[in-house]
């Protein structure tokens, strides 16, 4: 070996770059802490792009038969009622023929009193929509209000909050929204609230939360004992702070479940108030229809186009909210998510004769 040959050691490798490094002149070790930082820059700015595009990804589950059915379901009856009352004519018509069945120019027929039934239709969607939407989020307001801060304060809050809770809890739900809704639409100083749309939202919202604020409760109790929630309360941000950005943020599919079964409750409440006559005079709803089809005898009569779309509109509002509920209770019970697939793992494991014994014990 030619002792006059320049050699390299590890050293001088670590100032060289390239892949013919020992070949070229090396470099300053600030320049390979430069080159390091912008390497690792870059492949935290690509990570967070990569994160970015499916942050929310794990929220809903993928190729969920049930979400997609829910959301159709809604989403076209959410349509009807937005853009129905546009084409039809008014609702409170009575100048068409009475008891007229499904026609050309009545697609849904006619009522006793010669009001088209399919403007009814679409007016009642319209209203029992807002009847829902509105009674969701007040019991929603309400359970967080209950529920999460109950859960996250605790001691004498919790304690109070807690109790009330369980009161309204075992209160029997339909006596109570009568009694109340009786009570308020023949009160004096209400004037057009009374009997209205928005007064029957609040009531079935005011008495519609307590459910909801049980499960927002355990789940407040369990997060304020999170790592992060305590590096938060540690830093000195406030409750509210922390309340609304480290723990909410964490609820958004229970609450949206919760908020779903608010509407699902109140748009059969205020069917089964109108049925009985208690519910919105002022306005028209798939609950009103029912009452007006009852009061008008339309079942003696056989005018079946009187009651029963506005009973399908129901049931199918309710079965697809329900189907949308159940497809977030698979985001927030992942168990629920793979019970499907576990299950069809065991069929075919079973009909293939594979790790299942003759009597029924795994081999």
């Amino acid at each position: 070996m030619d002792d006059s040959q320049p050699t390299l050691d590890r050293a001088d490798d670590a100032y060289a770059t390239g892949d013919d490094a020992p070949f070229q002149s090396p470099v300053s070790a600030e320049a390979v802490r430069e080159t390091t930082r912008e390497a690792t820059a870059t492949a935290a700015i690509a990570a967070a792009r990569a994160t970015r595009g499916g942050r929310f990804r794990h929220i809903l589950p993928s190729r969920s038969g049930k979400l997609i059915t829910g959301v159709v379901i809604v989403g076209l009856i959410t349509l009807f009622g937005i853009f129905g009352p546009m084409i039809a004519q008014p609702p409170r018509d009575s100048s068409n023929e009475a008891l007229q069945p499904p026609s050309a120019e009545h697609w849904l027929g006619t009522t006793k009193l010669g009001y088209d039934v399919f403007s009814q239709l679409a007016w009642g969607t319209q209203g029992s929509l807002f009847i829902g939407l509105v009674a969701g989020l007040v019991a929603l307001f309400l359970a967080v209000v209950f529920g999460v801060f109950a859960g996250y304060f605790g001691g004498v809050l919790d304690e109070v909050l807690t109790l009330f809770t369980n009161i309204v809890l075992v209160i029997p739900g339909l006596p109570v929204v009568m009694v109340i809704a009786a009570y308020v639409q023949t009160a004096e100083g209400l004037g057009p609230l009374a009997r209205s749309s928005l007064l029957v939202a609040l009531v079935l919202g005011i008495t519609g939360w307590a459910g909801s604020a049980v499960v927002l409760r355990a789940q407040a109790r369990s997060l304020r004992t999170r790592e992060y929630v305590a590096a938060a309360r540690v830093a000195g941000e406030k409750p509210g702070r922390i309340i609304f950005v480290e723990i909410l943020p964490n609820l958004v599919p229970l609450l949206a479940a919760q908020f779903i079964f608010g509407v699902i409750f109140a748009v059969l409440g205020e069917a089964g108030l109108s049925y009985l006559g208690l519910g919105p005079t002022g306005s028209i709803t798939l609950g009103t229809m029912l009452n007006d089809a009852q009061t008008g005898q339309a079942v003696g009569t056989g005018a079946w186009w009187w009651f029963v779309p506005p009973g399908l509109i129901i049931a199918a509002l309710g079965a697809g909210l329900s189907l949308i509920n159940f497809a977030i209770d698979e985001v927030v019970n992942p168990k629920l998510r793979l019970a499907p697939e576990n299950a069809k793992r065991q069929r075919r494991a079973a009909k293939a004769g594979k790790g299942v014994a003759d009597t029924g014990a795994f081999a």
